[in-house]
């Protein structure tokens, strides 16, 4: 690319760039006060003082929507737009600092250089070649005449541009990165670096939680000195009673007896499928035949002794009471194998794009075919293999191998396991016209088709009203004295709790994706205390905000359980350290009560010391210890140590560390996420988006 000179004369710029992203302290975010001043209400973000607007954004978030379609919900589609956002500003940003450029030219060339579109015949020229004024046309009149192709073809190349001021940004950043050969040389002997050492390990568990008291101001402390740490975002936490409106014992013996009710007329139907739909069946005509192993167990024995036009049930199924009438009897395979010779036509499912001819003339192809392999069978394989579009059989000759009932469009399915073997046919299907030969059936049995009138086992309207009273009545009680969860308890209710939930998330658990939920619970006009119903499908749920956590640093309550134990375990690690006062680790074993230990093949790549565990920061210590030489009062993962390393065994020396080298230089050029989160994190990034998506 027309950059790439740039790019080697900036390399040192931008590594220093790099350098001082990944040792940067994250900068502390300011509030979102201001947002409301008016200076910001046009805003949903900005990034080291770039307005990210809100017509740039809801363009983008539209777009995107269209493009991906309803793959993805609402904030789904926030979350990627705001990504993609960010990012293309961090590094426009990056390579502005660097005085670096992505031009027209270089987009252009990765676009005429795509092989879509170099390769595309649309392009070329008589002789085959890629015509760059042929395509500039194609663009000219597409914008002129195909405003919606053409908006496709902008943002496809808003894409190349993008995507070039990333790689453009990584590939100048890691063609600066490397390792030397005494970089490899140090890796090769820290790898394979054997340890003998001699260690005394007393446990934090030797001493009883109950001796070390931490209190709330150290927990406090703590946080303050590991600020990095405990930074969180704003957050709610909830719990909700859910009233689940369900079908009572009531309203199932009211559906069954409706549905007995139909039973003689059922009987006396001579049309089932007006029957049903004028009955209101829950479930549509099933025109297939059925074979027992299909049917419900708990009524398949009954109905396959039963004749044509006899009625079953009511019977409970999936969520539905039913009553079936048998329609048809026979007896068919349970499966089949057939081959077939598939002659589509301009507009049927599955065309190729070059398939030109019509349904008329695809008929008469078919007709003619099978004119062809009546008279003789044995040219169907030939046949198949030149004329069938189904490539995969017609390489096979056509073969389909066996199947089941249901596996097959139902047009060819019927043909082939009502016919006989050896029956041979066109048949037309979605797909085109096939012509059939049928190669085998087996296992034939009896077969039924049913007619199936259905119920689904709702709520009654009466369910329903109660369902609302009691959920009304929880609302009211608990609006009287705010004392949400002594309602719940006195009337046995289920209190769930929903923690730490963010301003754009969607889901509740237990609830799913309840975006209202979340929206009111951010509301300005909501506080701790503060309770509402909300009327969901199939349920109705009191919500109660328990807490509030603003932007921050996490409060002592919440750390608690992260950060007492490690503040137990280092006044622990005093308390045994105190004991450590002998010059050797026979002296130290015996003032604590334990023995000596042997270790053996340690080195740093699998940091394990027997019978205490995966040790890394002792092991660490221990690589660096002089031989033969006392340490105390090493804090590890699991206790306290002391020790001596009484040999070091180094690994045989090489001619060179190239290998190695390679190895670290690959490794941190794989590592371009991680650069961007470094450089992310070093950034102003600020997000309103939170003001789209809260009732104020």
């Amino acid at each position: 690319m027309a950059i790439l000179s740039k790019i080697r004369e900036r390399s040192m710029f931008l590594i220093i760039i790099i350098g001082l992203a990944l040792f940067a302290f994250v900068l502390d975010p300011s509030t979102l006060g201001d947002f409301f001043n008016s200076s910001k209400v046009n805003q949903v973000g900005e990034v080291n003082g770039e307005s990210i607007s809100l017509q740039e954004f809801t363009a983008e978030l539209e777009a995107y929507k269209q493009q991906v379609g309803n793959g993805v919900t609402e904030m789904q589609a926030s979350k990627s737009v705001w990504d993609n956002i960010v990012r293309k500003k961090i590094y426009q940003n990056q390579l502005a600092q660097a005085g670096i450029t992505v031009g027209e030219a270089d987009v252009w060339n990765e676009v005429i250089n795509a092989p879509s579109v170099k390769d595309n015949p649309q392009f070329q020229n008589e002789v085959g070649f890629f015509d760059e004024v042929k395509f500039k046309q194609f663009l000219a009149d597409t914008k002129l005449n195909n405003p919606e192709m053409w908006g496709a073809w902008s943002n496809y190349m808003t894409q190349i541009r993008d995507n070039g001021e990333r790689n453009t940004y990584n590939n100048l950043v890691t063609a600066g990165l490397g390792a030397s050969l005494k970089e490899g040389e140090s890796q090769y002997f820290a790898d394979n670096t054997k340890l003998t050492s001699q260690f005394v390990f007393v446990p934090y568990t030797s001493i009883v939680d109950s001796l070390v008291t931490v209190s709330k101001g150290e927990i406090e402390a703590y946080i303050k000195a590991h600020s990095n740490d405990f930074k969180v975002e704003e957050s709610r936490d909830i719990s909700y009673v859910q009233f689940n409106i369900a079908a009572t014992t009531e309203d199932e013996n009211a559906i069954k007896a409706s549905l007995s009710e139909l039973i003689e007329d059922f009987k006396n139907t001579s049309n089932e499928s007006v029957f049903l739909s004028e009955n209101d069946s829950d479930t549509s005509i099933d025109d297939s035949f059925k074979f027992q192993r299909e049917i419900n167990a708990t009524v398949a024995s009954e109905i396959f002794t039963g004749a044509k036009g006899d009625v079953f049930g009511p019977y409970k199924e999936q969520g539905y009471f039913k009553i079936s009438k048998i329609t048809d009897v026979t007896s068919m395979p349970d499966s089949a194998r057939a081959s077939h010779i598939l002659i589509p036509f301009l507009g049927a499912q599955r065309a190729a794009a070059d398939i030109t001819r019509t349904q008329g003339e695809a008929k008469i192809l078919a007709d003619s075919i099978l004119n062809v392999v009546k008279s003789n069978r044995n040219k169907f394989e030939d046949l198949a293999k030149t004329m069938s579009s189904d490539l995969g059989s017609g390489a096979k000759g056509g073969d389909l191998d066996w199947f089941t009932y249901n596996r097959m469009t139902p047009e060819f399915r019927d043909f082939v396991f009502e016919g006989n073997t050896g029956d041979i046919d066109v048949v037309e299907t979605p797909f085109g016209f096939h012509i059939i030969k049928i190669d085998g059936q087996k296992n034939k049995q009896t077969a039924l088709k049913l007619a199936t009138l259905s119920r689904q086992i709702i709520a009654s309207e009466a369910t329903e009203s109660a369902v609302f009273q009691k959920s009304e009545q929880f609302a009211l009680a608990t609006s009287k004295d705010k004392k949400f969860f002594d309602v719940a308890k006195e009337n046995n209710y289920v209190a769930r709790p929903a923690i730490g939930l963010k301003v754009l998330d969607e889901n509740v658990p237990g609830l799913g994706n309840q975006r209202q939920i979340i929206s009111w619970a951010f509301s300005n006009d909501t506080k701790p205390g503060d309770f509402k119903r909300f009327d969901l499908e199939g349920s109705h749920v009191v919500a109660f905000v328990t807490a509030k956590t603003e932007k921050g640093l996490m409060s002592a309550a919440k750390a608690t359980n992260s950060v007492k134990p490690i503040l137990i375990n280092q006044k622990k690690a005093k308390l045994i350290g105190d004991k450590f006062n002998g010059s050797t680790l026979a002296d130290i074993a015996k003032d604590n009560n334990t023995d000596v230990r042997n270790a053996s093949g340690i080195n740093l790549k699998s940091p394990t010391l027997s019978g205490a565990g995966s040790e890394p920061k002792v092991v660490g210590a221990m690589y660096n210890a002089e031989i033969n030489k006392v340490y105390k009062n090493i804090e590890g993962n699991r206790g306290v140590y002391a020790f001596a390393v009484t040999n070091k065994e180094l690994p045989t020396a090489l001619p060179n560390y190239e290998t190695t080298r390679k190895s670290i230089a690959e490794s941190i050029k794989t590592k371009t996420f991680a650069i961007y989160e470094a450089i992310k994190n070093a950034s102003d990034v600020e997000d309103y988006r939170s003001n789209l998506y809260t009732s104020n």
